[in-house]
């Protein structure tokens, strides 16, 4: 049983100590209703402006989701509380659909989602991202999901629809082929057999698919790129993409102390590693070298990926269309007044 276990908070004056054991982690979910319901990008290593969010926190619990310090803006911790504490913004579609009528917006990508997964296990039941993309449907408004949620085959329904306007790139996370070291660094994601399950269904529905191997871990799943790429080819994935390992603020002692735990004789060598590719650090936050690494060790991995992604036909992620089928659904006018006089 996984007990409360938060890294401190750097924007809070007083911090948590237990005087024994720490009390089992219990789910707390609270609804609010939001301002606002996109986020806009400005960081030039992401290829995209907009991203929507129906969430915060994640029941996921990967130990390097770069997202667990979004946490500590609310008083919280980037730790479990990042994985239980859950905030559901209730009023997302609405929120979407006051902002697709606005004059001023053009139809530019979404993507689902930037700090959050808009498929994790909450979705079931608030059907969030679903009334989210019904919304996306009803306006042709074009979409990106990356997700590690196997839910998202439930809409594939919705996501058929935006697909017959090219207006869906569907991207499912699967960083391990090996279901063991899947459940140790991503606990309460769905297993890699059943994402790639999910890939499969939505492909066959004609959804342009793709898989993201990231983060890439050096020394722990660098070894299982063929075998993912390999098996999202056979699941009709036709883009691939990676991104190296990202250990900001308190990622880092999440992730670390997570890595320990599971995988006693490979940490250290995993930790210097990523050191060697991060020019002695764990961690870079500089805009253009964030999310990928320097030196031999890293260039085989990215020759490893390139080469069986172009042996399988994978492309890499699809750019930016020129245009966009973007458009707002036609209202008919009545010719009578609301009394029914002309």
């Amino acid at each position: 049983m996984r007990r409360v276990d938060n890294p401190p908070n750097p924007w809070s004056s007083t911090a948590v100590e237990w005087l024994g054991e720490a009390p089992p982690v219990q789910l707390v979910v609270h609804e609010e209703e939001a301002r606002s319901i996109l986020a806009e990008n400005d960081s030039p290593d992401l290829p995209f402006r907009w991203s929507l969010n129906p969430y915060r926190g994640c029941f996921h619990g990967c130990a390097y989701c770069y997202a667990r310090p979004t946490h500590q803006w609310l008083g919280l911790g980037a730790g479990t509380d990042f994985e239980r504490t859950i905030v559901v913004k209730q009023n997302a579609p609405e929120l979407l659909r006051a902002q697709l009528q606005k004059p001023s917006w053009t139809g530019e990508t979404i993507v689902f989602s930037g700090v959050t997964d808009c498929y994790q296990p909450l979705e079931a039941s608030y059907q969030l991202t679903r009334r989210c993309l019904q919304v996306c449907a009803e306006f042709r408004q074009p979409v990106g999901i990356i997700t590690k949620g196997a839910l998202v085959e439930r809409d594939v329904d919705v996501l058929a629809q935006l697909a017959k306007h090219d207006a869906v790139t569907v991207f499912v996370s699967v960083p391990f082929a090996d279901e063991a070291d899947a459940r140790a660094i991503e606990p309460w994601a769905g297993s890699p057999a059943r994402r790639l399950r999910a890939l499969a269904t939505l492909s066959a529905a004609g959804v342009r698919t793709g898989v993201s191997v990231s983060p890439l871990i050096p020394g722990l799943n660098d070894h299982q790129v063929p075998a993912i790429l390999e098996a999202a080819r056979a699941a009709g994935a036709a883009h691939a993409f990676h991104v190296l390992l990202r250990l900001p603020a308190e990622v880092q002692d999440v992730f670390v102390q997570r890595l320990r735990e599971a995988f006693p004789l490979r940490a250290d060598k995993v930790l210097s590693l990523l050191t060697a590719m991060r020019g002695g650090r764990l961690n870079d936050a500089q805009f253009g070298s964030r999310m990928r690494g320097d030196g031999p060790r890293w260039q085989l991995m990215v020759d490893l990926f390139s080469r069986t992604a172009k042996k399988l036909g994978l492309l890499p992620p699809p750019g930016v269309p020129a245009t966009t089928p973007f458009r707002r659904p036609f209202q008919q006018q009545s010719l009578f007044g609301a009394d029914g006089r002309a």
